[in-house]
């Protein structure tokens, strides 16, 4: 269990940036992608998204075998296995010489960073359950999201004083310090005794314990529909303010200042969850979510993109209400299991970046001229949600 040594703050913060490697490993390389594009000789601005959306391969299928593992070898073994694994690939990606390439290293990287991403979640639940473990992810989210507030400004600061091979470097300095705080001040959160021999069979048996819970399989469906849509904004971002907008140096600061929409909604989640509970939260945020994207979509349908600031106030209101429903879609789906919290978060985790990315891949060849077809993707996922907790509901209340 946790030592007495490591103070609540420093938990939180240790398992934020735990999660943060992930975050610094897709949004430093966002000021870069038409540079690495243009080393690797890509023609389509579809093959840049590619460099983000590809990590997310990796990012879903690692927690397969690492929740598992974990579950059986413990937390911390499988934390530094996935370590090594990112670091190797961080140096595939710097000797790539061809998109196919990059491609794999970047799979291959989102693979070994599932291991802390997942696990983080899993030590979580070892320590906390209920609301309270939602308050605990909402304020490690709001560490979290300072990485991605300030990554892309570092990976500009490296672009104009080095290179983009220069950023996989950062990258690997920087998780060799988290390893070495993880290593050195967390310990071991899962006892012996509750432990689980690992079997062949383990996932399969973890599955068909998961799918009976079906809160567990309905929050992890709009978690895969909601984090899909966001998807499209991480992919194509860039694309957007950099060349639609034409904001190239000012890109660095717009993603900042979006992602601190979400920080304040996921900081104001922390102190409002425990009072009203993780299913008024997420039920009313999808609400706002789709009601913002839908006027977005009408008043902007077959036009150009509107003036810079109608469209950061649209993105930032959505931002606002996605900062209530990362930390709660996890939480809620994780709460009825608990007892196999390393495969459940692996299982979790593979449907919704199962779902994700192929929804990411198909909004985003839409982003040509315009950011509209995001609107519409985040109107389409978030109805979709809706439509699953109202059937969620109607069945909970026939069974009650």
């Amino acid at each position: 269990m946790q030592t007495p040594k490591v103070t609540k703050f420093e938990f939180i913060a240790l398992m934020a940036f735990l999660m943060s490697v992930v975050a610094l490993a897709i949004d430093a390389l966002l000021p870069a992608l038409d540079i690495i594009g243009n080393s690797l000789d890509t023609q389509e601005n579809s093959d840049h998204q590619l460099l983000i959306t590809m990590i997310f391969i990796g990012l879903g299928v690692g927690p397969l075998i690492f929740g598992p593992l974990s579950d059986s070898l413990g937390r911390k073994p499988m934390v530094f296995v996935g370590f090594g694994i990112f670091i190797l690939a961080s140096f595939i990606c710097v000797y790539s010489s061809s998109l196919e390439l990059m491609v794999l290293g970047r799979i291959l990287q989102g693979f070994g960073l599932s291991a802390p991403r997942t696990i983080s979640v899993a030590i979580i639940r070892d320590l906390y359950s209920g609301d309270y473990m939602a308050k605990i992810m909402s304020f490690v989210i709001v560490i979290f999201l300072l990485v991605p507030i300030i990554a892309p400004a570092i990976g500009k600061f490296i672009l104009d004083y080095f290179n983009w091979e220069a950023i996989f470097i950062f990258q690997i300095i920087f998780c060799l310090l988290i390893a070495f705080w993880f290593w050195k001040r967390q310990a071991e959160t899962l006892d012996r005794k509750n432990r689980i021999a690992f079997r062949i069979n383990l996932f399969s048996d973890g599955f068909l314990e998961l799918i009976r819970y079906k809160t567990t399989i309905a929050y992890t469906l709009i978690s895969g529909f909601i984090t899909g849509s966001f998807m499209v904004y991480l992919s194509t971002s860039q694309q957007i303010f950099q060349q639609q907008y034409g904001l190239k140096e000012a890109f660095p600061y717009i993603f900042a200042g979006l992602a601190t929409a979400s920080g304040g909604a996921i900081l104001l989640n922390g102190i409002f969850v425990v009072k009203y509970g993780m299913k008024k939260m997420i039920h009313v945020s999808l609400i706002g979510f789709f009601i913002i994207s839908i006027c977005y979509t009408i008043l902007f349908f077959n036009s150009v993109n509107p003036p810079i600031k109608v469209i950061l106030l649209f993105f930032s209101l959505q931002f606002f209400c996605l900062g209530f429903l990362f930390g709660n879609l996890r939480a809620i789906a994780m709460e009825p299991v608990g007892h196999i919290a390393g495969i459940g978060a692996a299982i979790t985790g593979f449907i919704s970046t199962l779902m994700a990315v192929p929804i990411s891949i198909v909004i985003g060849k839409f982003v040509t001229l315009t950011a509209l077809p995001i609107f519409i993707g985040f109107s389409i996922c978030s109805f979709l949600s809706i439509l699953i907790v109202s059937i969620l509901t109607i069945k909970v209340s026939q069974k009650n």
